[in-house]
């Protein structure tokens, strides 16, 4: 199944968990998502994004790891439905909505828990879901850079130009003085 299709339905699953196991199972299965699609862009995307989408995979593999492995529902891990990512940008834009998304959601199970274990568990759960956040970032704006770059080498007299055209003269005749 497509990044974004595997995205949008741990967003509804999430979305939909009520109770700390069901919350902590959609939290699980959002790291192990964005690991897959680390793996993936490490081994076939594009050149620039491989390094950061490696480093993606092994963090939400460190997440996933401080999220006791809940029962997995019926359907299994929805990471291993992931076949292909089309749209790199698309999915990683729609993946860090998921991991915001259930960093809040584990934000709410730390704040109502009276469980020290599980308080700590949901705290470095968080963690890993920011650094995981920050690599995605990470690589949209290396995404954007190189998008920049392509487009400059297309037309290079274009970063010249500003919003409104080319503008000619000096700043001061710009603004009417001599």
């Amino acid at each position: 199944m497509e990044a974004e299709r595997l995205i949008e339905a741990g967003r509804r699953a999430l979305a939909e968990s009520r109770g700390v196991p069901a919350v902590m199972a959609e939290a699980w299965q959002a790291q192990a998502l964005a690991r897959a699609v680390g793996g993936r862009l490490a081994r076939s995307g594009p050149v620039e994004l491989r390094t950061e989408a490696r480093g993606l995979s092994e963090t939400c593999a460190l997440g996933s790891a401080a999220l006791d492995h809940p029962m997995v529902p019926t359907g299994g891990v929805r990471a291993a439905q992931l076949t292909e990512v089309t749209d790199v940008a698309g999915a990683l834009g729609a993946l860090v909505l998921l991991l915001g998304e259930a960093g809040i959601a584990l934000v709410g199970v730390a704040c109502g828990t009276d469980e020290e274990g599980l308080y700590w568990q949901c705290i470095e759960a968080i963690d890993a879901v920011d650094e995981s956040v920050d690599r995605v970032h990470a690589m949209l704006r290396r995404l954007a850079e190189h998008a920049a770059d392509r487009e400059r080498a297309r037309d290079p007299g274009r970063e010249r130009d500003g919003p409104y055209g080319v503008l000619k003269g000096s700043a001061g005749s710009a603004a009417g003085q001599s």
